[in-house]
């Protein structure tokens, strides 16, 4: 049976990136790499890697499309799910992301937002759906043991 290991996520810059999603989302750096060429963070049961064009463009001969040279984002995404999307859509924004959409309610009651961090990448900003709710409302500590990545409360912002 297969897994999902990891994403990776190529960048421009891959220590700026990591200071981003740490800032913006609470996130914590698992490590990077002397090289600075690649760099993860702690997720939950998939890590969230990046890796710096060069890197890429020694893995794919052909090249790759760079999400921050694209005027439009690339067609994929990845979720970081919160209790309170309005609050983390908000101060991603404060931390430098790109507004796509604004918090909105989903015909099936999924509170959802989009941005663009600063390297391109596109990322969906969402509350949970289904049992994942019903274990995160009876359990708010569960967040962290939950699957996928979780966007932990933001530290209060210093006086």
């Amino acid at each position: 049976m297969m897994k999902l290991g990891y994403t990776i996520l190529y960048v421009a810059d891959v220590a700026s990136s990591l200071s981003f999603y740490e800032r913006a989302f609470g996130l914590k750096r698992r490590f990077l790499h002397e090289s600075g060429t690649y760099g993860e963070l702690e997720t939950g049961e998939t890590t969230l890697a990046f890796a710096a064009h060069t890197l890429g463009n020694t893995n794919f001969a052909g090249g790759h499309i760079r999400a921050n040279e694209s005027t439009i984002p690339l067609g994929m995404e990845i979720g970081l799910v919160t209790l309170d999307v309005a609050s983390a859509h908000a101060h991603a924004l404060g931390e430098g992301a790109i507004e796509l959409s604004a918090p909105v309610t989903k015909p099936w009651g999924q509170i959802v937002s989009y941005i663009r961090a600063p390297d391109g990448c596109l990322i969906e900003l969402c509350t949970p759906v289904g049992e994942q709710m019903q274990h995160l409302t009876q359990d708010p500590e569960a967040g962290a043991k939950m699957p996928g990545h979780f966007i932990r409360p933001l530290p209060a912002a210093p006086p």
